[in-house]
């Protein structure tokens, strides 16, 4: 497991300013962690990079989108 303290985080630059937004960051060996701006201190979700294609792909597919 990967230990996200140390990573460098950032943002989508679509993000508005209203501070909810999420975080990203690239780990070592191309996982990915994912955090809530708000809450920095908080638990983040670590995902490899096979879990993280999959997730990215159904986000772009709209797999997620309430309706």
């Amino acid at each position: 497991m990967v230990d996200p303290v140390g990573a460098e985080w950032f943002k989508s630059r679509y993000s508005g300013s209203q501070g909810d937004c999420v975080e990203v960051a690239w780990l070592p060996g191309g996982g990915v962690g994912i955090r809530d701006s708000k809450n920095p201190t908080g638990p983040a979700l670590i995902f490899e990079p096979d879990e993280w294609d999959t997730f990215a792909t159904k986000v772009a597919g709209g797999e997620f989108n309430r309706s």
